[in-house]
């Protein structure tokens, strides 16, 4: 399934973003089938953002950091790559402990980071929209710190790897964030099935329309339950129609920007 929904897209979208968790719920076997499914989609030239939203500190947090997206030595002196990802997903509210070891693989890997600062779910806001005695919110004291933890990974473009994941479902928000990270790059989930729309997906994005990547799971994995002229099996055409009414979108997003 998974091979399918790649060669449905993988000439028109640069990334995938497998969710851990739906593999580990199988035990090893989901562990497998993650490992099958990073490869091929490197072999077919995408990036894989590897969405685990590690947290934890020192050696435990430099194990998750080498198990992703570095390597791992083994009783053979060897040190192969245990999943491979090009990027991981990191809960950075244990503050630069829970950080710096990811930090560090990724800049010897030359591997990226995106630290949960606005995230899309409905109560977000419970802790995320807290005042702290200075004036800021929490997630904008996260986006802070994820810009000045970022410095350290700016290469060429000016985009840090270490950068942000902000929900599509709170353009306003992004925005203000989006001016505290000038050189984060962000993933930003939402669009689709949780309700983001391309103009706010794209309030993520810098102010030449670049340094961000836009999450779609349900609604591309899912669209062909939405077509009743396909029959269940044609789900590539109906993933590949999805995605290019995407792409559209977010262009047409970008050009109307204001």
């Amino acid at each position: 399934y998974n091979r399918q929904l790649i060669d449905a897209v993988y000439d028109i979208i640069p990334a995938i973003k497998p969710q851990f968790a739906y593999y580990e719920m199988y035990g090893i076997h989901g562990i497998a089938a993650l490992r099958k499914t990073i490869q091929y989609a490197h072999d077919k030239g995408m990036l894989v953002i590897g969405d685990a939203k590690r947290n934890d500190i020192g050696s435990t947090a430099t194990a998750y950091a080498n198990a992703i997206i570095g390597e791992t030595k083994i009783i053979n002196d060897t040190t192969p790559e245990m999943f491979g990802c090009d990027a991981i997903t990191v809960n950075g509210y244990l503050g630069i402990d829970g950080v710096k070891p990811f930090i560090d693989v990724a800049k010897e890997k030359g591997k990226g980071i995106f630290v949960l600062v606005r995230t899309s779910n409905p109560s977000a806001g419970d802790l995320q929209d807290l005042k702290l005695e200075d004036g800021r919110y929490v997630y904008e004291a996260m986006a802070d710190k994820v810009e000045e933890w970022g410095k350290e990974l700016i290469g060429e473009s000016g985009i840090s790897s270490l950068g942000a994941v902000v929900g599509a479902t709170w353009p306003e928000q992004a925005k203000a964030v989006r001016e505290r990270m000038p050189h984060a790059f962000v993933l930003v989930p939402g669009y689709g099935a949780q309700g983001g729309s391309g103009s706010d997906a794209v309030a993520s994005f810098t102010a030449d329309g670049k340094g961000g990547i836009v999450n779609a799971s349900r609604s591309l994995m899912c669209a062909w339950k939405k077509r009743t002229d396909l029959e269940p099996m044609e789900f590539k055409k109906a993933t590949r129609d999805e995605a290019i009414r995407m792409r559209n979108d977010l262009q047409e997003a970008l050009k109307s920007r204001k």
